[in-house]
């Protein structure tokens, strides 16, 4: 007995030794160095309030357009940058980091899980410094040190900025159903053209919750090294998901599908943004995106003046592809890939028929042929468009929609013109607030009352949506939906009253979500017969993903085998 003991004490204590050990690696293995900035010339700038909502510190401005929208002019080399940022938009960081961390409690509101998942992502993106540019990574310290220390229990500043330029990237490896749903891109151009020049539309489908699309900003940077470039962003992120740069190179990511990555490598909006800020054509695009590694698959939309055509950048983190469309006028970037190198790739493949990514690409390629040219009002009643195939009505918010409902942004831009139009709340239906790059960086420096800096007289219109029943609708369907799921997880003594159901039903009838979202609490419920009825009928509408269609059945399968039962 005293032997057995003897080795049992050993083996702890040899467990003990290696989890004190494994402690002290994790420790030093998730250590991020701070850069240094030597001869730091910002620590006496200040920040000065010029009128409401309208900020200077030096020559750098943020201003609030009557559109809605944010405007930034910011200068200088990463950290000059970063601090004029991150002192200009100090509110609306807080703001962007409250509504950001609001959102992942919804995700993962166990918070055992979400101190776990801390920790996860620190080691996971312990060598993630390693594949950014020093610039960037000044720029990053810059903004970081005016965030709040609310947050501080996540991680000190300046390794939770750095480590939210990854979370796009983690979340789309780790989630089918991520936070980007189902981006869309285009581009015509010669005689596909309403006027032969280039012309690129797209949605970028990011969906935080409703709060994290409130301050959309357009910033325009004129770093000292590379081109002057803007970007449609939120305060705190210096990635390029949507923007172009003086030489009228443009830049668009698309999600496409990856596997689990191991390692982090160069989060793919840091990479578009060195492309944006470092590139005058294609040939130097496809020579930085060579040299960088990625840890997701994405497409990389580059329009280009100087090329006056577009084509896409496939990048995995495995192989990279260039797809061009040859003797055509126009190019769909949807989140699949169509280049030769993915042809049998089986991730793109499968990805292909389980998502919604090949419907949209048909159902933009209808739109696109509806009209001999396309012109800048035309892009946007694109990037607009509610339906699905043939113009079969499929339903608010569905995924297989080019226009979801949820989009952070939108964007046309005319690069040979050096026009760009920003979309402004909600979604993609409120105005196109039209920019012209070279007027706006001309008179950068100069600003000093809070006036429109927009070209007005090219402003698109609200759509005619917003004032419809249907969008009536939409808000109802939107409300109803989360209340019902909230009591679906809750106690079921909180009934759905007959008046709420049919009130859900009437705000988007032909949407299977909806149907499904009644089965669910009917299936909570245990009225098994009910939520089956509810189930039959969203099979019978335009479901989004082959995975969702199969939840539905998989749901409607377990009420028919209870009732058996």
């Amino acid at each position: 007995m005293a032997k057995l003991r003897k080795i049992i004490l050993r083996t702890l204590l040899v467990f003990a030794i290696l989890l004190t050990v494994f402690f002290i690696y994790f420790i030093f293995a998730v250590q991020i160095e701070v850069p240094e900035i030597e001869n730091d010339t910002t620590l006496n700038w200040k920040r000065e309030t010029i009128d409401k909502e309208f900020y200077k510190v030096n020559n750098n401005w943020l201003r609030h357009s009557k559109s809605g929208l944010w405007e930034l002019y910011v200068e200088g080399d990463g950290y000059e940058r970063g601090v004029a940022n991150g002192m200009l938009t100090k509110e609306l960081h807080q703001f962007q980091e409250e509504a950001f961390f609001r959102q992942i409690q919804l995700l993962v509101p166990n918070l055992n899980y979400l101190k776990f998942l801390k920790y996860f992502v620190g080691y996971f993106n312990r060598h993630l410094p390693d594949h950014i540019t020093e610039e960037y990574k000044e720029e990053i310290l810059g903004i970081s040190k005016y965030a709040s220390d609310e947050y501080d229990f996540i991680a000190p500043k300046y390794h939770r900025i750095l480590n939210y330029h990854g979370a796009h990237d983690i979340g789309h490896a780790l989630q089918d159903k991520n936070m980007t749903v189902g981006c869309t891109s285009f581009s015509v151009w010669d005689k596909k053209s309403a006027d032969g020049k280039l012309l690129v539309g797209r949605n970028f489908d990011f969906y935080s919750g409703d709060d994290f699309a409130k301050n959309k900003i357009v910033q325009f940077t004129n770093p000292t090294k590379g081109y002057k470039f803007a970007t449609v962003t939120w305060s705190g992120f210096i990635g390029a998901c949507s923007g172009m740069n003086d030489q009228g190179l443009t830049v668009t990511i698309n999600a496409a599908k990856s596997s689990i990555p191991t390692d982090a490598a160069t989060p793919i909006a840091l990479l578009a943004r060195e492309i944006l800020q470092y590139a005058k054509n294609i040939e130097e695009a496809v020579a930085i995106a060579k040299k960088r590694d990625v840890f997701v698959s994405e497409s990389i939309l580059i329009g280009s003046a100087l090329d006056n055509k577009t084509i896409s950048i496939e990048k995995s983190p495995t192989k990279m592809d260039v797809y061009e469309v040859p003797n055509s006028n126009q190019i769909i970037c949807p989140n699949h890939y169509q280049g030769k190198d993915y042809e049998n790739d089986l991730a793109n493949l499968n990805n292909q028929i389980e998502s919604s990514s090949l419907y949209r690409n048909i159902r933009l390629k209808q739109l696109l042929s509806n009209s001999d040219t396309i012109n800048y009002l035309q892009a946007a009643a694109i990037l607009r468009n509610q339906k699905g195939l043939n113009d079969k009505n499929i339903g608010l918010t569905n995924e297989k929609g080019l226009n979801q409902l949820l989009a952070h942004h939108a964007v046309v831009f005319k690069p040979q013109d050096k026009l760009m139009w920003v979309s402004a709340n909600p979604f993609q239906c409120g105005e196109f607030v039209c920019y012209n790059l070279d007027s706006v960086f001309a008179n950068a420096k100069t600003i000093h009352a809070n006036k429109a800096i927009n070209e007005a007289k090219f402003t698109i219109p609200a759509d005619e949506f917003l004032k419809s029943k249907g969008y009536q609708n939409f808000l109802h369907f939107k409300n109803l939906k989360h209340y019902i799921q909230f009591i679906t997880k809750a106690s079921d003594k909180i009934q759905l009253s007959a008046q709420f159901e049919n009130a859900f039903i009437q705000s988007n009838p032909e949407s299977y979500y909806m149907y499904q979202i009644l089965g669910d609490y009917f299936f909570s419920r245990k009225n098994n017969q009910k939520a089956a009825q509810y189930y039959e009928l969203a099979l019978t509408k335009e479901i989004a993903t082959l995975k969702e269609e199969k939840q539905i059945r998989e749901s409607l399968s377990k009420c028919q085998t209870s009732e058996t039962n």
